[in-house]
């Protein structure tokens, strides 16, 4: 998760302050490809300009086709039955989702679609061995990390792809 938000409104400004996020945190190269559902805060006049000023082509998914988001639904999944559905308030939302994201989602939790290591880990074998994010994928011939079940509680194990050791919780 690269950017992201918390308001108690639904809206472009929103949208927009996740995307601030993300283009902050990435600082990504002209052509990069975008995709949201065709909600209103993403077809929004600013939310467009915005993508449109930094290269940033949108793709917006077919009405009412769960699938073309098929990534993000997990996500939103998983933060419903791991940490909740609702808060008592909006800043209560933003201290338990940025411990989620952050400390939790991004650092440790292992993402099949990653083969099975973290997003951060994934992106210091990216940097490190300049690995394309779909050779990644056991299908491709790219041998996955163990899933944790595999492993004892605070075992340390070197994986060949990170090249160096790590503590598994």
């Amino acid at each position: 998760m690269v950017g992201w938000a918390v308001s108690a409104v639904n809206d472009r400004h929103l949208t927009i302050k996740a995307l601030a996020m993300a283009l902050k945190r990435r600082c990504p190269a002209i052509g990069l490809l975008h995709h949201s559902d065709q909600g209103s805060p993403y077809a929004s006049e600013d939310y467009q300009t915005l993508l449109e000023a930094h290269g940033i082509t949108c793709s917006m998914s077919r009405r009412g086709n769960c699938y073309d988001n098929a990534v993000m639904e997990p996500f939103f999944s998983s933060v419903k039955s791991e940490v909740a559905d609702r808060f008592a308030s909006c800043g209560d939302a933003k201290m338990e989702l940025f411990d989620y994201i952050e400390v939790f989602y991004n650092q440790r939790r292992r993402h099949s679609t990653l083969g099975q290591i973290s997003p951060a880990a994934f992106e210091r074998r990216a940097i490190a061995e300049g690995v394309d994010p779909m050779q990644n994928r056991s299908e491709r011939g790219f041998a996955q990390a163990p899933h944790p079940s595999s492993h004892s509680l605070k075992e340390e194990r070197t994986t060949t792809s990170d090249q160096h050791s790590e503590t598994v919780h």
